[in-house]
């Protein structure tokens, strides 16, 4: 038999303080370094909690998200949850006013079909579209925490990094076989996809990562995502600066200039992705092959115009004095020799 995922407990019958405190226990953030927001939620919760325990989830949690650079939303740990609160998330992360629809959810025991939007208005303020969000995934993330994962990766709002997700169901029901003492849990609902009419989504397969990882280095790898989507700006401003001073079709320097200002760097979480797109957009922008943008090393040496250690900007190696390292340098770089014919 296959172990199920869990089902969160019913909240109907608690009191506010039995609500705040089972929260309190599947929720918890903090502020890295570099001004990333982390928040781990460990069960989804439900309208009615949301609707009784906002004014606590805004003031002791998304207040102190807000004013972070980038956000990681750590579902690794995460197994289950109430389909009801999916708008909840995904709204506070979609950038618009503008309502979404996100999905569509049938339902076995009812006949029925639930469409799920965002929502209109939330209490406060959204997170922003120009910070990045990061959702962190394992092979035991399932159910509706995988709904909201491939909802976010869908909308492209979000870099999933970690495991592919368990595959599992968004509503189970525990049913007693005959008048036995066996039950068997079944999933009752199933996702549609946001445009319905029985496309297959996550369900049985799971969610793909953005950027495979094991599910204990995720945190780690978002990190170093984030990292580098913050030196993006500075990087393509300093190759804008060395268009300008140093490429030779100065006829073409505005196009490319453009071009650069105007890349979707949203799918970018390596430096190998950085480098491909930047050659790739710039050498058909300016039809030049030699236009070449590469990955340097810190401890490389340049002469010429300083340089951080981020800059992707190429320039000639120093030369060296002494004459035996000049000639082994030539001897590098050219190679000669008489082919038949006498052809050089």
């Amino acid at each position: 038999t296959l172990e199920a995922p869990r089902q969160a407990p019913a909240l109907t019958n608690l009191t506010q303080e039995e609500m705040l405190a089972r929260l309190q226990k599947g929720i918890r953030h903090e502020v890295l370094e570099g001004n990333v927001g982390y928040l781990r939620v460990d069960d989804i919760p439900s309208q009615e909690v949301v609707s009784k325990l906002g004014g606590f989830l805004l003031a002791s949690v998304w207040r102190k998200l807000m004013g972070t650079s980038a956000l990681v939303l750590d579902l690794r740990h995460c197994t289950g949850g109430h389909i009801s609160g999916i708008p909840y998330i995904i709204s506070y992360l979609h950038p618009g006013n503008t309502v979404l629809h996100v999905d569509t959810i049938y339902d076995r025991p009812s006949n029925t079909t639930t469409e799920i939007w965002t929502l209109p208005q939330v209490l406060e303020e959204r997170y922003s579209a120009d910070k990045d969000v990061v959702v962190l995934t394992s092979g035991h993330t399932g159910g509706v925490a995988e709904d909201i994962t491939y909802i976010l990766k869908q909308m492209r709002r979000a870099i999933v990094v970690g495991e592919r997700t368990v595959g599992g169901a968004l509503d189970l029901q525990k049913l007693r076989i005959g008048q036995s003492d066996f039950f068997l849990t079944v999933p009752v609902s199933r996702s549609l996809g946001p445009l319905g009419g029985g496309i297959q989504t996550w369900e049985g397969s799971g969610v793909l990562p953005c950027v495979g990882t094991p599910a204990e280095q995720a945190l780690e790898k978002a990190l170093a995502i984030l990292t580098l989507r913050r030196a993006l700006p500075g990087v393509v401003r300093r190759l804008q600066e060395a268009l300008r001073a140093y490429y030779t079709l100065v006829d073409r320097v505005p196009t490319l200039l453009h071009h650069l200002a105007n890349m979707d760097f949203s799918a970018v979480v390596s430096e190998e992705d950085l480098v491909t797109k930047l050659n790739a957009g710039l050498q058909t922008v300016s039809e030049d092959p030699r236009l070449l943008v590469r990955a340097v090393k810190p401890k490389e040496t340049f002469s010429g115009p300083e340089i951080g250690d981020d800059d992707p900007l190429e320039v000639v190696p120093t030369v060296p004095g002494a004459e035996e390292a000049r000639q082994a340098l030539v001897l590098s770089m050219f190679q000669v020799s008489v082919l038949p014919g006498n052809v050089g």
